[in-house]
């Protein structure tokens, strides 16, 4: 018996070695959606949560008009600029660009490239010479017939360059120019500290902290080596040019290193970073470069992406919904980077949380806990800083994005997840002060009308563009979403013992019930007299709803679906959602194919933007889970694309991961509307889409779900079972799905009207 056992063990381990598990780096596309991306969105020479994130730039000179919106690389242009380091919430800079030929020091402008025109060092190149992959990016210059990569490590950036013949190759370090959503340079300076190595920092003052936190600045330090000693240096900033010189400070600082070169010479670079001081980011450099060339760092880089993303392994034969899946799970990933130095514990820089409880933090808790751990420690850092949460932030400093500050709600999911690696009771304190507490509340901590919602039970509509203690522009979402959290507030106070504060909150967590209109049966703005406003148009934008309108907010009472479900009465809710997803998909339910964050905001839904991304799954709470399983499959099979330009919709706003996020729990057939704010969290059950899906749960179990008789037509749920014991609600508690095991779903191309129709999932707990 035993050695029938030695030989099964034998055979099995030279199988493993013969049939090596395939890469799945092979299906992540960095290029997807680059027609409209944001400034982290295309940074394949990265670590996961990284603060290294390097890329090459079609546009990042140009800036942005309001702060955020696309700019960086955009795969319908044909010449980089050069290749920048920091890609974060408005963080941008240290870019650097090899050259050979008459010396430039400017990039010059896209437009005269596209035609052919040089006035800068900026170079063409051709797709089909470019390679990006998580963890590595190479593109070749037409402009000088040099091969560019990088790679990264967590805070150190590798480049490589390999040269033609030439008398007159360069380096360009052009350090004091905006990049992506950066804003002007205040200072920078840059300069050699011996024959190889360099050093310098540039700050900025980017248009969000400007807005939100008027006294901050960001502030990115360099420490760098070359591996070929420079035949001259030089310098540049806005003022010229000088020669030979080793050092450039102020506004435009550069350096240019020039040397002769062999054909296919090799050139390497290894550049620190830190967000804290020069000294740091040669510490940084040390730590995490030492002994390391770009061919092992491109191995470690990959090695630790195939891992990462190994935590969820799909089956199926259909490459384009492979490449989609983890083409979304890698922007998971990419998102919200650290800004701490080696040897402290992990701190990110973040975008707004808004919309992220649909998305990425469900996720984290999934099978990537120790970032949402990290997000909620964060977090708290700033408040015990600061005062206050902070909506967005950017070096420590706030950078609001949107002005609701769901903070709270993120860190009391994660609590009600049982991830808590951190300081409880400060964690609450906050979140109880983030939802009561007005007083000389910094707009950069956003909820600035939270007075008036607790004191009114929702928060008046004022016409004119401001938010205050008084009310707000944005007063219908706003108090939509103030109920939401709420909600979320009286459930950890619940779990926690405070009775009181339970009772509070989920008074409060009603407020939406003020604004809903019983004769339209949607939610319509009240001024703070109790009336509703007049000329009210139910698809108008930006009038009492922030980013969307009144048709699409209606929806919005996730931590309550029955109730709205009975407002609006069961039948017409049904219709009414199953007839604006019918429309919707005519506009590929979002914008259309306009190229424009916004371009469905006007509509009666859409999947572009935060606060729709619940609705596809209220289905489970009405009766009807059946057209859950049609329009999530069908939002990931038409929404979801696998092009430049029809990626995320056609040029949505995937902020930092979220609608890659939606995709992978969606494909999954996983979700909960609530974003784990229950007392005991719930997920529902959607269409799975691929054949096999196993995820190496956080607790070190393991999930599979496994479909039979799937397909693009077969949607449908017919039955189910969750180790191997039937299931016939669409929907199971969190924590029995973490235990792990298998699930297992029959499915079929009609609807099975009574799988998952007779229980719904708990509404209030």
């Amino acid at each position: 018996m035993y050695r029938h056992r030695y030989t099964i063990l034998v055979i099995a381990f030279l199988y493993a070695c013969a049939s090596p598990r395939e890469s799945l780096l092979q299906y992540a596309d960095p290029g997807i959606g680059t027609a409209h991306s944001r400034w982290f969105f295309y940074t394949p020479a990265a670590m996961p949560h990284g603060m290294a994130k390097l890329a090459p730039s079609t546009n990042g000179h140009y800036g942005n008009p309001s702060g955020w919106e696309a700019v960086g690389y955009d795969t319908r242009h044909r010449s980089i600029e050069g290749f920048a380091h920091f890609h974060e919430w408005q963080v941008g800079g240290v870019v650097v660009m090899p050259a050979t030929g008459p010396r430039m020091v400017t990039p010059g402008t896209l437009e005269d490239a596209e035609k052919g025109l040089k006035n800068g060092y900026r170079s063409r190149f051709d797709h089909k010479n470019e390679v990006a992959r998580p963890g590595y990016y190479k593109v070749k210059l037409d402009d000088y017939n040099i091969i560019a990569e990088l790679t990264a490590t967590e805070r150190v950036g590798f480049h490589r360059y390999t040269f033609p013949a030439a008398p007159d190759s360069r380096i360009i370090l052009d350090i004091g120019n905006k990049q992506g959503e950066s804003g002007e340079v205040l200072d920078a300076g840059v300069s050699m500290t011996d024959e190889t190595h360099f050093e310098g920092f540039v700050i900025t003052y980017p248009a969000y902290i400007k807005k939100y936190d008027p006294q901050g600045r960001i502030a990115m330090y360099f420490y760098g080596e070359i591996s070929k000693k420079p035949a001259s240096v030089g310098a540049f900033n806005a003022g010229g040019v000088n020669e030979n010189t080793k050092q450039s400070k102020g506004k435009g600082a550069g350096l240019f290193l020039e040397f002769a070169t062999a054909d296919q010479e090799t050139v390497e670079l290894k550049i620190g970073l830190s967000y804290t001081s020069t000294l740091n980011a040669k510490k940084n450099f040390e730590a995490e470069a030492t002994g390391l060339d770009f061919a092992k760092a491109k191995k470690r880089a990959q090695q630790i992406w195939e891992r990462e993303l190994g935590k969820l392994t799909v089956s199926s034969s259909n490459v384009k919904d492979k490449t989609k899946f983890y083409t979304g799970l890698y922007h998971a990933l990419l998102g919200r980077g650290i800004i701490n130095d080696v040897g402290q514990p992990n701190l990110y820089n973040t975008d707004a949380i808004w919309g992220a409880f649909w998305n990425l933090t469900q996720l984290w808790a999934l099978a990537y806990p120790e970032h949402y751990n990290d997000y909620v420690r964060s977090q708290l850092d700033i408040y015990q800083k600061r005062g206050w949460f902070a909506d967005g932030v950017s070096n420590g400093h706030f950078t609001s994005g949107v002005g609701t500050n769901f903070v709270g709600l993120a860190i009391a999911a994660a609590y009600q997840c049982g991830i808590r690696e951190y300081d409880t009771t400060l964690a609450y304190k906050a979140i109880k002060e983030n939802e009561i507490n007005g007083t000389n509340r910094p707009v950069g901590s956003g909820k600035l009308d939270v007075d008036a919602f607790n004191k009114y039970g929702y928060s008046p509509f004022l016409e004119e563009d401001k938010t205050d203690s008084t009310g707000s522009q944005f007063s219908a979402s706003h108090t939509l979403e103030y109920s939401y959290s709420a909600f979320a507030a009286a459930q950890i106070a619940k779990a926690m013992g405070k009775t009181a504060d339970y009772n509070y909150f989920i008074e409060k967590s009603n407020g939406w019930k003020m604004l809903f209109n019983t004769e339209s049966k949607l939610i319509q703005p009240k001024t703070a007299d109790g009336k509703f406003i007049g000329k009210f148009d139910p698809l108008q934008p930006w009038r009492g709803f922030q980013e969307g309108n009144a048709v699409q907010y209606t929806f919005y009472v996730p931590q309550n679906p029955a109730s709205l479900i009975t407002a609006i009465g069961r039948d017409e809710f049904n219709s009414r959602l199953d007839g604006i997803f019918n429309t919707a998909r005519r506009n590929s339910f979002g914008g259309g194919k306009t190229i424009d964050a916004f371009a469905g905001i006007h509509a009666s839904y859409n999947h572009g933007n935060q606060p729709n991304l619940h609705v596809s799954w209220l289905f489970n709470y009405s009766g009807k889970p059946w057209l859950t399983q049609k329009w999530t499959r069908a939002i990931c099979d038409e929404f979801y694309g696998t092009e430049s330009i029809h990626g995320y919709g056609y040029g949505q706003d995937e902020d930092q991961g979220q609608l890659g996020s939606w995709y992978v729990m969606a494909s999954l057939g996983l979700f909960d509307v609530k974003g784990l704010t229950d007392l005991r969290p719930v997920i529902q059950l959607g269409s799975p889409l691929f054949d096999r899906a196993d995820i190496k749960l956080g607790n070190g179990k393991t999930l599979s779900i496994i479909t039979q008789n799937n397909s693009k037509e077969n949607v449908y749920v017919q039955e189910a079972t969750f180790n191997g014991r039937p299931l016939n609600n669409a929907w199971l508690y969190r924590d029995e799905l973490m235990k792990g095991g298998t699930l297992l779903m029959k499915m079929g191309s009609v609807p099975n009207e009574k799988w998952g129709s007779q229980l719904p999932p708990p509404s209030v707990q």
